[in-house]
């Protein structure tokens, strides 16, 4: 079988580039940021309260910080209402939205998986010499 090459690089490779997946990974697979990015594709714009609500165990501070972020790096939209009193909604952008077929894979991933890596551990956990 032929080994596949898109998941290979040379010894000699810059540590940087060796995987050009990382970027990807340090942006969208940082802790929270998927759920933030799940949650607004899948029900469109929100209001901080409402996004916190749906998430759930996040804490207003972390949320702030994930939204200020994922607004840098443009994969969410902030919208300020000069109203009284003041409304601001967050919505994905159409960056963020196409990172949607990557989390479809890894949810298709996940549901066939992760009872394999459930097993996985329970074997390896119970072997003694660990």
């Amino acid at each position: 079988m032929a080994a596949d090459t898109t998941w290979t690089a040379s010894a000699d490779t810059d540590p940087e580039l060796a995987c050009p997946v990382a970027p990807v990974v340090d942006i969208v697979f940082s802790r929270w940021t998927t759920p933030i990015l799940w949650t607004l594709n899948a029900r469109g714009r929100l209001r901080f309260v409402e996004l916190e609500r749906a998430i759930g165990r996040i804490t207003p501070k972390v949320l702030t910080q994930r939204l200020r972020q994922l607004e840098r790096d443009g994969l969410v939209v902030r919208t300020y209402h000069p109203e009284v009193p003041p409304r601001v909604e967050y919505e994905i952008s159409e960056l963020g939205r196409s990172l949607a077929p990557l989390f479809a894979h890894l949810a298709e991933w996940a549901a066939e998986n992760l009872e394999k890596v459930d097993e996985a551990r329970e074997v390896y956990d119970a072997d003694p010499a660990r």
